[in-house]
């Protein structure tokens, strides 16, 4: 048998969803893990996923979702955990990596599953020169922000702004303005997933604006790369008739 960790965001009906599961199952150390199981909402997703790129020791993750909305979980049930896993469907995904410097030089490189979005920090209206390999494509935009999403993430943030939904393994990303402003009619652009694209900020000290690397935020922003990052891959694991491919597609049918 697969040896699994079990791991519980920190909310009461998490917790009481772990206690009942490692009465039934059996469990080991994170370390000593071949798969995890995850219990609580995307946020802690999320945060599993990053601790594991963190660790630099990639897992194998199914979540069952005992948090909010769970659209990267699976429905929760103590019941047939061994036969759900052993029918469990796959899923591998790369993060992106978000290179971004500050107005005073510091350099960060932060990982995202979801996105990297790029925020004003005042009332004023953040102004951004955006390249995408290396070719200026727009010298001014204008906005609120802007956000680059992978197919994972695409119906989160980046459908709430207004971006398109990306199916699973379709090699592109979302590049999707937040309120745009000028120019009034781009809505953005659908880019493949090898192509690096880099935000200036201009006037950066007079309209400041923060990059996000899903939920890790760098303030005073200069200028952010963001590109597809092939050194890990991620795997979530999902039952066959709750596959995350699936679920995605049918994103577009919601109204």
């Amino acid at each position: 048998m697969t040896r699994r960790a079990l791991l519980a965001a920190p909310v009461d009906v998490a917790q009481e969803a772990e206690r009942e599961l490692r009465t039934y199952y059996d469990w080991v150390p994170l370390d000593e893990a071949e798969m995890v199981v995850a219990l609580g909402g995307d946020g802690f997703m999320l945060q599993t996923l990053h601790a594991m790129l963190e660790r630099r020791r990639i897992l194998p993750v199914y979540g069952m979702n005992r948090g909010t909305v769970g659209f990267l979980m699976n429905n929760w049930s103590v019941e047939r955990l061994d036969e759900r896993l052993a029918r469990a469907k796959r899923f591998d995904v790369s993060p992106l990596k978000m290179e971004a410097e500050t107005i005073d030089g510091l350099r960060v490189e932060l990982p995202a599953i979801n996105e990297v979005s790029l925020l004003r920090e005042t009332r004023q209206t953040a102004k951004l020169e955006v390249r995408v390999k290396g070719r200026v494509v727009l010298d001014e935009l204008v906005c609120d922000g802007v956000l680059v999403a992978t197919p994972a993430g695409s119906t989160a943030y980046n459908l709430s702004a207004n971006g398109p939904i990306l199916p699973l393994g379709c090699g592109l990303n979302a590049l999707t303005p937040i309120s745009p402003f000028r120019p009034r009619r781009w809505r953005g652009a659908i880019l493949p997933e090898s192509m690096p694209v880099r935000f200036r900020v201009l006037d950066a000290v007079k309209r400041p604006v923060s990059a996000v690397a899903d939920q890790r935020e760098v303030r005073d922003v200069a200028v952010v790369n963001v590109t597809i990052d092939r050194a890990f891959t991620l795997s979530l694991m999902f039952d066959p008739e709750h596959a995350l491919d699936e679920r995605i597609a049918m994103e577009q049918f919601v109204v």
